[in-house]
């Protein structure tokens, strides 16, 4: 077991890591330990490439038109996916898993892999261990014990006025901070970027927002906290199955399984976490990151937020270093807490519909899921050696060194009625790489998918194997947590929350619920 644990901890190397060896020993894992990792495919047999080969198709996949509109989820001007729903999945990631390495500048080593959290989707990512567990989370509750104990609700924290873009007012629109600002939030690695942040801080705002509605009357803290999350949960959790995994799959998926049952992610009684899709399939959200996005009215046009801003911009990754920071700033940074010229307009992220997001407010598209990443995801700081710091040779290593087997392998294996075949995987300039080491007949599975989305999903959505891992895992975490909708109401449970359309519940409804679309325009709730 000493293998297994990592006890010093370390961006990218903190908890639990599998490694080959230790998946070795497992058929179907997780079945006594929520914490372990596994197989889906158990009996496959490993995918053995040669570091240079996997040097070369890494190179293979840098866009060379990051910036082009043809690279978009789009159809003309029309928005398919936007670009909000890459830092949902990394929240939805940062839920499910330890996993350290993230789209951002902290790429854990190709030999290590997530440290695992619970397998549910139960946002412990942003509750920790409650208010009795996590204290530091939580405000203080007026109404009991002279406000010597924490309540049910999140502390939020505020932003600071700045003189660029001239937003004036109170805004708590900031993750809560320690003095030196580190964020104050049950997964430090929600404060690594600026729109996964914000994101974080929207579900920290929707608990709130609950809380609220929960008749206060003679209601003790504990069971007012406890109502709220299980609200809060369930609703994520439909969210996640229907506006998420069936946006970027196919529509009906989650029915079809439900009813059909899961075919290649199952267990006996406790979901385990497969390598499958924390190293492969779910990285299909690499290929969607944009260099630069319209972030509020002050960051848009030529003005836009790069990539690097929005770390710059965090706790984690920037320079908001609370009371370190010099006052005033010499510059733009450091601060010690979020400026509110950066506070996101949530209408630039996701689509609100006609009337909500004007003309003159840009929504920025996902870039389409298929083998090209931007440019920054090949040059991650803090790595002298330039494989190293590319993010998709280091995808490439860690399915190599976890002995995953390749795409032809894993479609077989489930029965796929149109696998990709050797000529359109060798299609493309990315392809003859793959082509001329023979890798367009046994191909790494997390390039597998990216090539099968798009050329089986056109680049919108993931192809059949991609779509069946990423659909059957989601659902499986939820259908395994006995909190669940699914195991206390079953499959004909529907969101009971205020909805565009009754019966649902998307993002856009939430952020509707939270009445925070875009703060420094005083855009709060919307009919």
């Amino acid at each position: 077991m000493s293998n297994d644990i990592n006890l010093k901890p370390g961006h990218g190397r903190a908890g639990r890591q599998p490694t080959a060896e230790s998946l070795a020993r497992q058929r179907l894992s997780g079945h006594d330990d929520p914490g372990m990792f596994g197989r889906m495919f158990p009996d496959l047999p490993p995918l053995e490439v040669e570091d240079g080969p996997l040097i070369e198709l890494a190179n293979a996949m840098r866009d060379a038109n990051p910036a082009s509109p043809d690279g978009n989820i789009a159809d003309g001007t029309r928005v398919i996916v936007p670009a909000g729903f890459t830092y949902l999945g990394q929240f939805v990631d940062h839920d499910i898993t330890l996993d350290m390495t993230s789209i951002g500048d902290k790429i854990a080593d190709p030999d290590g892999i997530e440290n695992f959290r619970t397998p549910a989707l139960d946002l412990d990512a942003i509750y920790g261990l409650g208010p009795d567990g996590s204290r530091q989370l939580y405000a203080r509750n007026p109404e009991a014990g002279g406000g010597k104990t924490p309540g049910p609700k999140f502390l939020i924290g505020k932003t600071i006025n700045v003189g660029f873009g001239g937003v004036t007012g109170n805004h708590r629109n900031d993750l809560p901070r320690n003095p030196e600002g580190f964020a104050l939030i049950g997964d430090h690695r929600n404060d690594e970027n600026l729109v996964v942040a914000q994101t974080h801080l929207a579900f920290l705002k929707f608990h709130n927002a609950i809380c609220d509605q929960i008749p206060g009357s003679g209601t003790a803290p504990e069971k007012v906290f406890s109502e709220a999350r299980r609200i809060v949960s369930w609703h994520y959790q439909w969210m996640v199955l229907h506006d998420f995994v069936e946006r970027l799959t196919e529509p009906g998926i989650v029915a079809r399984i439900l009813e059909r049952g899961r075919k290649f992610y199952r267990f006996k009684k406790l979901p385990y976490m497969p390598v499958e899709f924390s190293a492969a399939a779910f990285r299909f959200g690499h290929s969607m990151v944009r260099e630069r996005y319209s972030h509020n009215r002050i960051f848009t046009g030529t003005n836009a937020a790069t990539l690097k801003d929005l770390f710059d911009f965090t706790g984690l990754s920037g320079e908001i270093i609370g009371d370190l920071a010099p006052v005033p700033s010499p510059g733009r940074l450091p601060q010690p807490v979020l400026p509110s010229n950066w506070i996101i307009d949530w209408r630039r992220y996701f689509d609100f519909g006609p009337g909500v997001n004007p003309a003159d407010v840009p929504l920025n598209p996902a870039r389409k899921i298929d083998p090209f990443l931007i440019p920054q995801l090949f040059g991650l700081p803090g790595e002298t050696d330039p494989n190293r710091a590319s993010l998709a040779f280091r995808n490439l290593k860690r399915g190599v060194l976890l002995k995953l087997p390749s795409g032809q392998s894993v479609a077989g294996a489930m029965g796929i009625r149109d696998p990709l075949t050797p000529d359109e995987i060798a299609s493309g300039a990315d392809g003859a790489v793959a082509r001329r080491h023979g890798l367009h007949q046994k191909t790494p599975l997390w390039y597998y998918i990216l090539k099968e989305a798009a050329i089986r999903g056109r680049g919108e959505r993931l192809g059949p194997v991609g779509a069946t891992i990423v659909a059957e895992v989601l659902i499986g975490l939820v259908h395994g947590d006995r909190e669940s909708y699914l195991w206390r109401r079953g499959v004909n449970w529907r969101p009971e929350l205020p909805a565009k359309t009754p019966g649902t519940f998307t993002m856009t409804d939430l952020l509707r619920l939270v009445g925070d679309i875009s703060p420094i325009d005083g855009i709060g709730r919307l009919p």
